[in-house]
């Protein structure tokens, strides 16, 4: 966010961090453009001050030390109120020190005081928005419009500005599997940290997936049976099986080959026995009989 035209850098000397591009001195001549016009774009932070008020010498490298942090995501305008006093006292201005933000051309916060670093950090923070969540706002709103294909390119960005947020890959995931890309949207939910895929909603999703993608590829449901029926230790027969009982809702028969899955193997496919029998657990339910049962048969199986 560069105002145009370019204000003066402010230059109060507290070393390097002085030449940040995102603090300027502000004049009244400046400020509709610099403060009003640019707090369309984002928020900005005016900070007035004094030379001779010894809380604002505290609280002002505090700033500069921040915006430069944040690396303009808000824009910092410190107002000297023994040049501007008028200007200051036009914006509500009584005490020293006093931020404002401005948001839209209004002022939606104001701190008052030389506060820790942190107090300010936490400040600011609540007025930043994440490039992520506009990625994805954008993403569900294309969505929506009927343009899936173009979602998920915006989505995959949000995913790459925010690796920390599960709810971006879940929300991308989702959208693939509306394109029928079962396997890219498996594939995407099993490359995240393993605490990631620890969240309840992206586990529950993401053996619903492991589930479509697993059955989209299977044989017909008669030529399994016939395999399994010649080599019971033909685990990916089963499990391939089991997807395909998913799909048509039956869940006991599901059930069954995940739990013979577990018994012959957990390290198969990560233990895709065990974790499929824990997923149909969530979805069905504690009070369903069948839940009971498989649950003590699963019990059963690890001692």
């Amino acid at each position: 966010m560069i105002p145009l035209p370019a204000p003066p850098r402010f230059q109060y000397g507290i070393g390097p961090m002085a030449n940040t591009p995102h603090v300027f001195d502000a004049t009244a001549e400046l400020f509709p453009r610099l403060v009003l016009e640019n707090s369309e774009k984002g928020p900005v932070l005016v900070n007035y001050w004094s030379p001779r008020a010894g809380p604002c010498m505290m609280l002002m490298p505090r700033l500069v030390r921040l915006a430069g942090e944040f690396g303009g995501r808000f824009l910092l305008v410190m107002l000297n109120t023994d040049e501007f006093g008028p200007l200051a006292r036009s914006h509500g201005v009584v005490s020293l020190p006093t931020v404002k933000v401005y948001r839209h051309g209004k002022v939606v916060d104001t701190l008052h005081g030389a506060e820790s670093e942190d107090t300010v950090r936490e400040f600011i923070r609540k007025h930043l928005t994440d490039p992520s969540t506009t990625l994805l706002q954008r993403a569900l709103a294309t969505h929506a419009s009927g343009d899936t294909a173009s979602a998920v390119r915006i989505a995959a960005e949000a995913a790459l500005a925010n690796p920390q947020d599960v709810r971006i890959p879940l929300d991308l995931a989702k959208m693939l599997v509306l394109q029928g890309r079962y396997a890219q949207a498996d594939d995407l939910l099993q490359a995240l940290p393993s605490e990631a895929r620890e969240d309840p909603e992206l586990r529950r999703f993401a053996a619903h997936v492991s589930v479509l993608r697993t059955a989209k590829g299977a044989p017909p449901k008669d030529q399994l049976h016939q395999t399994i029926a010649a080599d019971p230790a033909n685990l990916e027969a089963r499990y391939q099986l089991s997807a395909v009982h998913l799909v048509t809702n039956d869940y006991d028969a599901a059930m069954e080959q995940l739990l013979e899955i577990a018994k012959r193997d957990n390290s198969f496919h990560h233990d895709a026995g065990r974790t499929g029998l824990l997923a149909l657990f969530e979805l069905l339910g504690d009070e369903d009989e069948r839940v009971q049962r498989y649950r003590e048969l699963l019990q059963a199986s690890m001692h």
